[in-house]
């Protein structure tokens, strides 16, 4: 059974957009996931991106419309936040929580942090929004409150990790048994296939 490391940001708009497709793929292939939330302004700063506030316009324009023609594509509801980016650490702590506690749906919990940001216009710092996602999807709502330091220590190693193994962007999948990598949700298809020839 293959393992796949997931790296992603709970305010990336295009790990939203994958996140249906990679559940149902992870589960049709039979594929183990480890969830390692990183803060992606800083592996951009690492890794010789450019965070979005500095990016031309060009690009920026490019982007939303891709942002919109995925959106329909997919038929996933997709708006600019209000709040953006929002503070990602509280989420990302809480993820890493739920992840070791386990007992609950935790692709529901982080596809629920990302709604809350590009659906319903949430707040995701907020711990009434973080708390609501944790009940919703099967987890102790006080996890928002609990483990702060192991989340912080986990979510700090996760972005070292991210940069040694070569990650640079999110979503970002790398499967253990191979090294092979997988940066964008237009890449589940290539993911996919190569999760097909290990089987």
């Amino acid at each position: 059974m293959a393992h796949i490391d997931y790296f992603f940001s709970v305010f990336s708009p295009w790990t939203y957009l994958a996140g249906p497709r990679f559940d149902e793929i992870a589960a049709r292939h039979g594929a183990s996931v480890t969830w390692k939330p990183l803060d992606i302004i800083a592996l951009f700063d690492r890794t010789g991106g450019t965070r979005p506030a500095a990016r031309h316009p060009n690009r920026l324009e490019y982007r939303a419309q891709e942002m919109a023609r995925w959106s329909a594509r997919l038929e996933m509801p997709l708006k600019q936040p209000t709040i953006y980016p929002p503070n990602p650490a509280p989420a990302s702590y809480a993820i890493i929580a739920a992840q070791k506690a386990g007992g609950g749906n935790l692709p529901g919990l982080v596809q629920g942090i990302l709604t809350a940001v590009w659906a319903e216009d949430r707040n995701i710092a907020e711990d009434e929004v973080i708390r609501d996602k944790l009940a919703a999807n099967g987890f102790d709502p006080n996890l928002a409150t609990t483990g702060l330091f192991d989340g912080a220590m986990t979510y700090e190693r996760n972005l070292e990790e991210a940069v040694e193994r070569g990650v640079f962007g999110a979503p970002f999948w790398i499967v253990k048994e191979t090294d092979q990598r997988f940066w964008g949700q237009d890449r589940l298809d290539f993911l996919d296939d190569h999760l097909g020839s290990l089987r």
